[in-house]
């Protein structure tokens, strides 16, 4: 596998807004990102902040993701749902064709599901299983955006697609590699210093600090920062200044995995 430590995507949950209600500072955040992922309307968005959002995108210059969820607008879809892989498989789906009717030439970069089915692809095989499936059925171009190190990482790759490996600047990590669930304390890192360090490390040592201090392996090819994050569009700008600070080239994921 070829790494991509000096070069990274960004990219950030936006389009999170439903009818009057608009939920983060996405015409801002979007002008320090490489990639969006935008709410497909299950957890968040609806018809027309997915056209206002796809828009936004494409006059920033921004790859345009699909963000599925399970069908929790109440929870934010952050909750788990006991779906069949055949109810995964038939909600991705739907929720690809949703947003992909709103994309210049029906053409979407990439997908990443959102929250408590991301987490669950991250842990259930047969979930993993029933999404890659669903993303590569869909459009087998589609770029299946993966958390890094995972067996979802793994059943995707088995499936010949192309994969982003994923990480977070704002989340932290178990020893093991996988996310801390919110629900227990700091999962969320709020510190904006701390926040730019980790990414910093992420994208130029292929390294992060787990929840209690070790220091794991952690090539990724994207960093995401979340957009109801507080200080979230601070934080984007530190980011990317920083990076770039740095010497770190970024670049849209379809961009920087098109040489791998």
């Amino acid at each position: 596998m070829t790494s991509n430590v000096g070069k990274i995507d960004f990219n950030a949950d936006i389009g999170e807004s439903f009818a009057g209600y608009e939920l983060g500072l996405d015409s801002e955040i979007v002008k320090h990102i490489t990639s969006a992922n935008i709410a497909t309307g299950f957890h968040a968005g609806d018809p027309d902040w997915m056209a206002k959002t796809v828009s936004l995108a494409v006059k920033n210059d921004v790859g345009i993701g699909a963000h599925p969820a399970y069908p929790d607008l109440a929870g934010f879809g952050r909750r788990n749902m006991d779906l069949t892989a055949d109810e995964v498989y038939n909600a991705v789906t739907y929720q690809i064709g949703a947003l992909s009717a709103f994309a210049p030439g029906k053409k979407l970069q990439h997908v990443k599901p959102h929250g408590a089915l991301y987490n669950t692809a991250v842990r259930d095989a047969a979930i993993a299983e029933a999404i890659v499936a669903a993303v590569k059925a869909y459009d087998g171009d589609l770029i299946h955006v993966v958390l890094a190190g995972s067996q979802w990482e793994k059943i995707a790759r088995s499936h010949g697609v192309k994969v982003a490996r994923e990480c977070y600047a704002d989340r932290a990590v178990t020893p093991e590699g996988t996310l801390v669930p919110r629900s227990q304390p700091g999962a969320v890192v709020h510190d904006p210093n701390e926040v730019i360090a980790r990414s910093l490390k992420l994208a130029t040592e292929g390294k992060v600090n787990a929840v209690d201090g070790t220091e794991i392996d952690f090539s990724a090819d994207s960093i995401c920062l979340h957009g109801d994050t507080d200080g979230s569009v601070q934080l984007a700008a530190g980011v990317r200044s920083t990076l770039e600070s740095a010497g770190v080239e970024v670049t849209p994921m379809h961009e920087l995995l098109s040489g791998i």
